[in-house]
């Protein structure tokens, strides 16, 4: 049996331990009772930004968006299947920089849409600009 993973909750932002030959049969969180993944990307706030790419074991994907961005609007869908497709390898999310204006600067984010790639809390990959399904799958898968 290999060693557990440490996965975060995406509703109640708790971390949970999951064996990492378990970690395709889905799950669901200990604390809150919700699927660990759904094949969705997770929105994340100040609040909950940092438990999930601090105390994660997985690559977290942050896109970095907002709501007045045509490429984003034009990307989300993509992202969304690119998040379908990369689960539970990698879990993706989005921070609307328009509400959580301390973390874009906190990233230095100059340019939306632009995705980040944490992994053991630290920044290992950064792309500016939309990108399409394959692509984002390709370039994360890349960075394993």
């Amino acid at each position: 049996m290999s060693t557990p993973k440490i996965v975060v909750c995406p509703h109640c932002h708790r971390p949970n331990r999951v064996p990492e030959e378990r970690l395709g049969d889905g799950g669901q969180c200990g604390h809150c009772q919700s699927p660990l993944f759904d094949g969705t990307p997770t929105a994340l706030n100040a609040a909950s930004f940092d438990r999930h790419v601090e105390r994660s074991e997985l690559p977290i994907l942050v896109d970095f968006w907002a709501p007045w961005c045509g490429p984003c609007r034009a990307m989300a869908p993509a992202f969304a299947a690119a998040a379908r497709q990369l689960e539970p390898a990698a879990r993706l999310a989005k921070v609307n920089t328009e509400e959580e204006q301390g973390l874009a600067a906190r990233f230095g984010i100059r340019s939306i849409p632009t995705l980040v790639v944490f992994r053991n809390g630290r920044e290992i990959a950064r792309q500016a600009g939309a990108m399409d399904t394959a692509s984002i799958v390709r370039w994360l898968r890349s960075l394993h």
